[in-house]
């Protein structure tokens, strides 16, 4: 059997409020080439299909297309998705009932009994070869939720212990029925610990909390392959060659500059092997200038020699621009616009440095001195610690000019 493991797609993200709907399209008709060419069997999808529990009705039909084109392309292609967090896990679910005839399985929901148990049949997925016998079971979890898991007493970390217990669980159920031949992978949506994360992966961590970590130990070592999603970056987890995140398919930010995306694929009969990645192709360049920080008149300089448009601006590169500033500079995008005009390139983002502060230690002000201290007193030590100068003479003559119009109304 061979399967190719893939998550986070972030279908409907903007990227620095650009619409990526050409990006996700050519991956999915890329993936659906891939699908094909390496003969793949199983397709794992670990979360995040949508970047929104209520995603536009664009993305829905961009999702369900891929399928249909996906198994119409190879008709014995068998296709296990779970939610992540950014999906709703019963939105997703809600075509079940017209996918059941299919090979197409999509796990949101964490079902219970009327007693509370988990019902473990509906997170188990039988994977058949082509002779229609079950060669793999999968344990197809979701991004587990408070209350889907289950709850340990007088756990220090209820989170992890909860969701490790359910990990043993889901194994001991899908063991029951394993016969000689067969074998066990597991799907999770989910934060490991020593995971390395990208820039945009620190505000997903919010999302889970600081504690919530998963350790690769809570995955049975008799399950052949652990297939990850929700963290952004491709990698294997506690040097273990099979618990892998896949990553995204497409840049999140800028900090994946240099980053080759990629989707995972193995073979797996009793044991793995062929297990290699499958770099995606980069449908929207990221670009920055300059490299570094530079003042902004060179900076100018170096955007007012990109090349003009050319052709669709759908595939023009996004760019960040760096620049370093003395202080404020209230014109500095519509300086920065001004030079892009006519140019091949998106606006992105632009990241603004200041001076390195000085390596004094920060004044630590008592709540009496505080009362003490007058408004300017405070906006000068707010401006130095920003911007490692002093208030210019015009600022300050404003500030003092609004807060004496404050007092007098305040009167």
């Amino acid at each position: 059997m061979k399967i190719l493991h893939t998550a986070d797609w972030h279908i409907g993200q903007l990227f620095h409020e650009y619409d990526r709907t050409y990006e996700h399209q050519n991956f999915l008709n890329w993936l659906v080439h891939t699908l094909q060419d390496e003969k793949i069997d199983v397709l794992l999808i670990s979360g995040d299909v949508f970047d929104i529990s209520n995603p536009a009705a664009a993305s829905i039909k961009m999702f369900y297309s891929f399928l249909n084109s996906a198994t119409k392309a190879n008709p014995d292609l068998q296709i296990i998705i779970t939610a992540g967090n950014h999906d709703s896990a019963s939105r997703l679910e809600a075509p079940k009932p017209l996918l059941e005839s299919s090979n197409v399985h999509i796990i949101g929901l964490v079902e219970k009994d009327a007693t509370g148990n988990i019902d473990y049949e509906k997170l188990l997925v039988p994977i058949y070869d082509h002779s229609g016998n079950i060669k793999i079971w999968c344990l197809a979890i979701p991004f587990l939720r408070m209350g889907d898991y289950p709850t340990i007493p007088d756990s220090a970390n209820p989170y992890t212990d909860g969701v490790t217990a359910l990990y043993q669980e889901a194994f001991e159920y899908a063991e029951q029925k394993k016969q000689n031949g067969q074998t066990i992978i597991a799907m999770g949506h989910l934060h490991t610990h020593h995971a390395e994360i990208t820039e945009l992966d620190k505000t997903e961590r919010l999302i889970m909390g600081g504690v919530e970590c998963i350790p690769a130990t809570a995955f049975h070592q008799d399950i052949k392959y652990v297939a990850l999603g929700h963290i952004h970056k491709a990698q294997c987890i506690g040097g273990k060659e099979h618990i892998r995140y896949s990553g995204s398919p497409l840049p999140m930010s800028f900090s994946e500059l240099n980053y080759k995306h990629q989707v995972i694929v193995f073979e797996l009969n009793e044991e793995i092997s062929n297990l290699t990645s499958v770099e995606i192709p980069l449908f929207v360049p990221l670009q920055r200038i300059p490299q570094t920080s530079l003042p902004l008149q060179e900076v100018i300089a170096l955007l007012e020699k990109l090349p003009v448009i050319e052709n669709d601006l759908e595939i023009a590169p996004y760019l960040e621009v760096k620049v370093l500033l003395d202080g404020p500079e209230p014109a500095l995008r519509h300086k920065i616009e001004t030079a892009l005009l006519g140019k091949k390139i998106r606006l992105a983002k632009i990241d603004v440095k200041y001076p390195s502060a000085s390596q004094q230690t920060p004044e630590f002000i008592t709540q009496e001195k505080l009362i003490e201290l007058q408004p300017l007193d405070v906006f000068d030590k707010i401006y130095q610690s920003k911007y490692n100068s002093n208030v210019p003479p015009a600022i300050l003559q404003l500030f003092q000019q609004v807060t004496e119009e404050v007092n007098q109304k305040g009167e």
